[in-house]
């Protein structure tokens, strides 16, 4: 599929300046421990939409970015994946960014400092210019803003007949308000959270018992995504049925940044492109298991490097029955 045709992904979540840095551990409070050299690359959400776009389906970039040396690493890794930034940046100041410390298993710790992208500025989120087909994403971060989430939630109750709406509440899932939640479920097309996101929203520990009817319902035949590490994902979309578990590859850990992302902008491409719902999640969890394989923020594999890895994986078989006509 080229680029600029068929369903496009539009995004509103927030892109940061990753600081990378890895570390034996993390330090005691109080305490320091010596780190690596950092790296800079862009984070956030432009993992996703450079995940989407190495699938190659059409990737715009809605949010704010700054001027300053984090909002010119975030256009420059925009340009580098051909996504389109539909705004010119902010005079007013840089993006924020995001120190991740990594440590030796590959497990990663954040600490976020917002910047132009935490406000809605003089963005008319009304005048996005959306199509039947296109496929808008939001993120937690945002909708936990208190100057951007009541926008954001407004916008997506006029979103045009045929656009697809999907959220990924992220860390901040158990800071989100009540009327956020209870304005944005019922509009999502696809809602996507990690287990532990999981247990902030809904209580259950175990995702197995996750079902689409949450304290806020998803409408009728919403594709729920509960991401479960290295076991795979569970995807339901049915309230009162059992979710599904499709297996994830088996890799070893390197870097776990951005490997949600990885595994979001993946689904999103798979179901565009008309995969049903487990034949993209394993996809994504193809996506993600060669992500964390890789060091740094937007690692997503091409969309040919994913169809020879699951190729060559056990599930060669599984996925050649669930690809898409």
């Amino acid at each position: 599929m080229e680029r600029g045709h068929g369903p496009r992904l539009v995004s509103v979540g927030s892109i940061v300046a990753d600081i990378r840095l890895d570390v034996p551990h993390l330090p005691v409070r109080g305490g320091d421990v010596i780190g690596s050299p950092a790296s800079m690359a862009a984070g956030g959400g432009f993992n996703i939409l450079s995940a989407a776009a190495r699938q190659g389906m059409a990737a715009q970039f809605a949010g704010r970015h700054g001027t300053g040396p984090y909002g010119d690493c975030i256009r420059a890794g925009l340009a580098r994946e051909g996504i389109a930034a539909l705004h010119a940046p902010a005079p007013e100041g840089d993006s924020g960014f995001c120190l991740v410390m990594v440590e030796p298993d590959g497990e990663r710790t954040f600490v976020s400092s917002p910047g132009v992208e935490a406000a809605l500025g003089e963005r008319k989120l009304a005048h996005v210019p959306l199509r039947p087909g296109d496929w808008v994403f939001v993120s937690g971060y945002d909708l936990a803003y208190p100057g951007l989430g009541p926008a954001i939630a407004a916008w997506v109750a006029g979103l045009p007949r045929g656009v697809r709406l999907v959220v990924d509440p992220g860390p901040l899932a158990g800071e989100l308000s009540d009327g956020i939640l209870s304005a944005i479920l019922p509009q999502a097309a696809v809602w996507t959270m990690n287990r532990h996101e999981a247990a902030l929203l809904t209580g259950f520990t175990n995702p197995a018992m996750v079902r689409p009817g949450m304290p806020h319902s998803l409408p009728p035949g919403a594709l729920l995504i509960i991401r479960d590490g290295a076991a795979g994902a569970y995807v339901s979309t049915c309230e009162k049925a059992a979710p599904l578990l499709v297996p994830a590859p088996a890799v070893h850990a390197r870097d776990t940044t951005g490997a949600g992302d990885t595994h979001t902008g993946v689904l999103i491409a798979a179901l565009a492109q008309g995969f049903d719902p487990p034949a993209a999640a394993l996809r994504a969890n193809a996506a993600a298991a060669i992500s964390v394989t890789r060091n740094g923020p937007a690692t997503a594999p091409t969309a040919s490097e994913l169809d020879r890895f699951l190729a060559a994986s056990d599930g060669a078989a599984a996925g050649s029955a669930l690809q898409a006509g």
